[in-house]
């Protein structure tokens, strides 16, 4: 691990997640871990954080601050010895494992703080700690995951959800992207426009291209229906929607291809030479990547004026509510390395 100057370590914001969940531990877990190459700083409760860092090692040292003393003054810049916390405390103390309803929009506060943190120049990007969507709604929020919530505080009209990881064994970095998120699967079909898909392939060309550098992003489209549609013996989207929606990518530059069946696109000779694979909904792309690469793999936001990245994984409720050490944080480790190698690859204006 290398150890940067004060100064050209990039400031890069973690929010905690549900702080009933693993997100504090993971946080602070992976934030520690490479405060040498990265200004980290955590958005939560800093006295829970504080008393987990503590448990977890008593060399961590956290170093509280007011989200009024950074709008008024900054963002300090710390060594790699101290940890910033921006404090946004909790309405309840925290009991591990135990969700709180009167604790959720003090999680939702923690998003907010990170959004305008990077408009303010403050951070150069924010990785996110998984949240309960149930305790959000329950606390009187309609919420259905980050990825719309970022969209709509960033008024940007339309986002693309994409997971990546690497296999292992020597495969190459699997992306998969989705054409539409959180839906049921009754509503998928009607989501699925040419208009949807034309601003979904642009915005993957523009992110690959300014975010991870690629300059000829190579993306291989799945079907909607079993066999790709089977000639629209088994559905018309793909002859009516999807196919025409490649051809006018391809026809503005783009290196769509498709649409595959999605029960075989999934092979090493198909995804080699690919940047990323365009499911059509959630459970079609999503458990393939995350049987593939589970504790690898990471969540990203594509589309929004920031670089978000997540990772791959819930609360884990369960594992809080036995204590510290069982959560595995090497999820949250590539989460914070996939913004920082995105900070560093993306253009002047994106970063």
């Amino acid at each position: 691990m290398s150890n940067l100057p004060v100064s050209r370590r990039p400031a890069i914001a973690i929010t905690c997640g549900e702080p009933a969940g693993v997100g504090p531990e993971i946080s602070i877990r992976a934030a520690w871990a490479m405060r040498n190459e990265v200004n980290c700083i955590l958005l939560g409760d800093a006295a829970f954080l504080a008393l987990t860092a503590s448990l977890i090692d008593p060399e961590i040292r956290l170093a509280a601050l007011s989200l009024q003393a950074v709008r008024n003054n900054g963002l300090p810049h710390f060594g790699p010895g101290r940890l910033a916390v921006i404090d946004i405390p909790t309405v309840n103390n925290v009991i591990p494992g135990v969700l709180d309803k009167e604790n959720g929009r003090s999680v939702l506060a923690t998003l907010d703080a990170a959004v305008e943190g990077v408009a303010a120049g403050w951070f150069g990007a924010m990785v996110t700690a998984p949240l309960q969507k149930s305790t959000i709604n329950d606390a009187g929020v309609a919420f259905s995951g980050h990825t719309e919530y970022l969209a709509e505080k960033t008024n940007t009209p339309q986002v693309v959800m994409m997971l990546a990881g690497e296999p292992g064994h020597g495969e190459p970095t699997l992306r998969v992207a989705l054409a539409t998120t959180h839906l049921p699967l009754k509503d998928v079909s009607a989501a699925i426009t040419l208009d949807s898909l034309a601003v979904t392939f642009d915005i993957i060309q523009a992110d690959l291209q300014q975010k991870f550098g690629i300059a000829t992003p190579r993306i291989l489209v799945t079907g909607l229906n079993p066999h790709a549609g089977e000639g629209g013996y088994l559905g018309r989207e793909e002859i009516d929607v999807i196919a025409p929606a490649i051809a006018a990518a391809q026809a503005r530059g783009i290196d769509a291809r498709g649409p595959y069946p999605a029960d075989t696109l999934f092979q090493h000779k198909y995804l080699a030479d690919a940047d990323c694979v365009l499911a059509m909904y959630h459970d079609q792309g999503l458990p393939v990547l995350k049987y593939a690469t589970f504790g690898r793999g990471i969540n990203i936001t594509l589309g929004l004026p920031l670089i978000r990245t997540s990772v791959d994984h819930g609360t884990a409720l369960d594992l809080a509510a036995q204590g510290l050490g069982l959560a595995d944080c090497h999820s949250m480790e590539q989460a914070l390395q996939t913004a920082l190698d995105m900070l560093r690859a993306s253009t002047p204006t994106r970063a």
